[in-house]
């Protein structure tokens, strides 16, 4: 019974419209009226910026980090590591949906990445560490956050079943799955990225304009 409770309160955390409070509060604006129509840190950097973008992104990292370490307040899994890892796997899948769809925002949210992360980062911070370097890197280049996000979300399974071959077998599991949830969510993004038309987040603009002076 408890479980279940903890389960509610990570879905609840979830669920907190950041990107929406953020664009009502500062712009009067609802963010999924705009770009993508996604209430996530993406579409927040493409409409309000990367100012605004970045504050989204820490605070839905947040989300995942806190669902997580919602388990401390059960004694029991405090010295028993499979069912704590099971546990916090599931507290922070809840927090995902509760992003996904929040029951504050109409059950109209983004897409989860930011709170996967911070879930990552709660269970395992060396992997995450690992999959944000791929992230930054990807960005540093390239400035789609969609097409940084699929590839951060890919090395997941390669850290968790060969680099470091977890043997949990829920995690292994929960590895492949986020990886290929990413990858669908991203289908559209991945079809302008073909296109060439997706949108690059307004970073580096003065490397930008440097190169655009050489030319």
């Amino acid at each position: 019974m408890k479980e279940v409770i903890l389960i509610i309160c990570a879905y609840l955390i979830g669920s907190i419209p950041t990107a929406l409070i953020v664009s009502q509060r500062f712009f009067g604006i609802d963010i999924r009226d705009y770009g993508s129509g996604n209430m996530g840190a993406t579409n927040t950097f493409r409409v309000l910026g990367s100012k605004y973008g970045t504050i989204v992104m820490i605070a839905d990292i947040l989300k995942g980090v806190f669902a997580v370490a919602l388990f401390n307040l059960i004694p029991f899994y405090l010295h028993n590591e499979l069912e704590r890892t099971n546990l916090m796997i599931g507290l922070g899948l809840s927090a995902v949906a509760g992003h996904i769809f929040p029951v504050f925002a109409n059950f109209k949210g983004g897409k989860g990445v930011a709170t996967l992360f911070g879930m990552l980062l709660a269970i395992q911070p060396v992997i995450a560490g690992s999959c944000v370097a791929v992230f930054l890197l990807v960005l540093f280049f390239t400035r789609y956050v969609s097409l940084s996000s699929i590839l951060s979300a890919l090395m997941l399974p390669i850290c968790v079943l060969w680099i470091w071959n977890d043997d949990v077998v829920l995690y292994r599991f929960f590895a492949v799955l986020v990886a290929a949830l990413v990858v669908l969510t991203h289908q559209k993004n991945i079809g302008r990225i073909l296109r060439g038309v997706e949108s690059r987040v307004p970073i580096l603009k003065h490397r930008d304009r440097r190169k655009a002076r050489r030319k």
